[in-house]
């Protein structure tokens, strides 16, 4: 029998998608739209949260964006299906698995079904997509990364974190000192990814944890967002009282910036002091507050 969650996935069959969630200790509201340019929706969104109360204690609750790639059918199948298997699989992990090895082998499974269904339909040949993922586990969060969707923490009184780092060619190449921070910001494959679940038979995961306390907002996102709002500004509208208001602000402003990619926010916040847990091993400590080559790059990528 499967694990009892409930769980959200979208857009499904829509071009937009809209969705609240709330319980005594968490917020979150989750909103995609198609943008101004394209025609189709391939991003897609997804909140699974254990019914069960061993199993909410074993793997907390689960929030995750995806950017899908292969053409009009194949990017959004590709998105929804790695959302989909992510959730299923991370919530099927044995009792006492560690929650960065929860998502590792949930998100490479979700590697092998996107990929297998592309081989073995032509017509969605070399589709992929990104993602990136958040569980929340009493006073620590554990993110997944795949791709350049991005986590950001909003937090009172500091900067703007990013917690992900870009896969990116011009951002791999920075990091390698190839090319300039000026080449960078002008460079036309700017946009360009080096990892994606879902284009190959296996993929390299990045996995953080960092520890979460009350007033904590996070934020996923997808490049369409990143890649046209500046961080001031998302910093000013993650630290909106109310999240369907910061959300639909977020997606507005990229909006106004031309719209030119989906866009896909998925908003999380602490409304209590979260329940003291140790932190499971097997994921990169994500320091909030130090700074160094990848602060820079979040700047220049966000600009």
């Amino acid at each position: 029998m499967p694990p009892k969650r409930m769980i959200e996935v979208g857009p499904a069959n829509a071009d937009g998608f809209e969705y609240s969630w709330k319980c005594p200790d968490l917020q979150a509201h989750l909103l995609s739209d198609v943008g101004q340019k394209r025609e189709h929706n391939e991003d897609g969104c997804m909140l699974c949260v254990p019914e069960d109360s061993h199993m909410l204690h074993d793997c907390g609750r689960l929030f995750a964006v995806a950017d899908g790639m292969g053409g009009v059918s194949g990017g959004a199948l590709a998105s929804k299906l790695a959302l989909q298997t992510l959730a299923d699989v991370y919530c099927a992990g044995s009792k006492g698995q560690g929650i960065p090895a929860r998502l590792r082998d949930a998100l490479r499974e979700a590697n092998q079904r996107v990929f297998e269904e592309a081989e073995n339909r032509p017509e969605y040949y070399g589709m992929g997509t990104t993602v990136s993922a958040l569980a929340l586990h009493g006073s620590n969060a554990y993110v997944a990364h795949v791709g350049d969707s991005r986590v950001y923490l909003g937090r009172k009184g500091e900067p703007l974190h990013q917690v992900t780092h870009d896969h990116s060619l011009v951002a791999e190449q920075l990091r390698s000192g190839i090319i300039t921070e000026e080449e960078a910001r002008s460079h036309s494959l700017k946009n360009l990814i080096t990892r994606a679940v879902g284009t190959k038979e296996d993929v390299k995961i990045d996995l953080f944890t960092f520890p979460v306390k009350e007033g904590d907002t996070i934020l996923l996102c997808s490049d369409g967002l990143c890649g046209v709002v500046e961080d001031s500004v998302i910093r000013e509208a993650m630290s909106v009282e109310n999240l369907q208001g910061a959300s639909r602000m977020l997606v507005g402003k990229a909006l106004q910036g031309g719209g030119p990619d989906n866009i896909t926010v998925a908003l999380v916040r602490l409304m209590q002091p979260p329940e003291k847990t140790s932190v499971h091993h097997g994921a990169r400590k994500a320091i909030p507050g130090r700074i160094g080559l990848f602060w820079r790059l979040r700047r220049l990528f966000a600009s």
